[in-house]
């Protein structure tokens, strides 16, 4: 029995994310364990469940067949309006990666304050984990996130703090 609005989202976000065997990229974990890291840092800071169901949800439609209407026909306007402000925009046919991040960015920055915390959220979990297992691209991707935190200042100040320091620190 599914006895909220979360647990739904998290049982489709698995299933989501299991039907396609998505595997973290250094771990080979199930993909799902980087929504429930999110998830948590959400959970550790002012939240609405709305919040909390987006942060679930936040790559299902990037990176599985689930279309944003499935998410809004599921959850609603309010969880598909904050995956649609977490999902990248940028296509593999808009330029080089420089660029794609760059359309991505600006996507994000006229997010709301919600969807930038989910994305800060998201941004540490990342980090935290391309540091540990890819030093060398490492370099590439934390200085694309120090672009991307820039925009990120609307969202929750614990987080932006916290993904401040993880890039500072990685830095040296």
């Amino acid at each position: 029995m599914i006895n909220s609005l979360e647990d739904k989202a998290r049982k489709f976000a698995a299933e989501a994310h299991g039907n396609i065997n998505h595997r973290r990229k250094y771990t080979e974990e199930p993909y799902i364990i980087h929504p429930a890291a999110v998830v948590q840092l959400v959970r550790s800071v002012p939240h609405t469940e709305t919040m909390l169901c987006a942060a679930w949800l936040h790559d299902v439609v990037e990176d599985t067949p689930v279309t944003l209407s499935e998410v809004e026909s599921e959850f609603g306007p309010e969880v598909a309006a904050l995956v649609e402000q977490l999902t990248d925009v940028s296509k593999p046919t808009d330029g080089n990666r420089k660029v794609r991040k760059g359309i991505d960015r600006e996507h994000t920055a006229i997010a709301s304050p919600e969807a930038k915390t989910i994305k800060l959220a998201d941004l540490i979990d990342n980090s935290k984990n391309i540091i540990a297992h890819d030093p060398t691209f490492a370099r590439v991707y934390l200085a694309e996130k120090e672009m991307l935190l820039q925009v990120l200042v609307e969202g929750d100040q614990t987080l932006w703090n916290q993904a401040n320091d993880i890039l500072r620190a990685a830095k040296g």
